[in-house]
């Protein structure tokens, strides 16, 4: 398993691990049990983790995501 990303946006969370699923590829997040112990004061970042085989195609997905993030938010 690689990182793929490092964030504490429980939204981007939450969606990212469904998109990844819906593209069958298995997603891991790391530290939620740290970054809650600390407060949830953004100190911590949980990580999100796929296979390093499937990491080119989660890029693409997390890009996708976020574009489609920034271009409702402009809107």
């Amino acid at each position: 398993m690689v990182e793929l990303t490092r964030t504490n946006d429980a939204v981007l969370l939450s969606w990212l691990v469904y998109a990844l699923g819906a593209d069958d590829i298995e997603a891991v997040v790391l530290d939620g049990f740290t970054s809650a112990m600390e407060g949830s004061i953004s100190a911590i970042q949980r990580r999100v983790m796929v296979p390093e085989e499937n990491l080119a195609r989660a890029r693409v997905i997390l890009h996708e995501g976020e574009q489609t993030a920034k271009n409702t938010v402009s809107s």
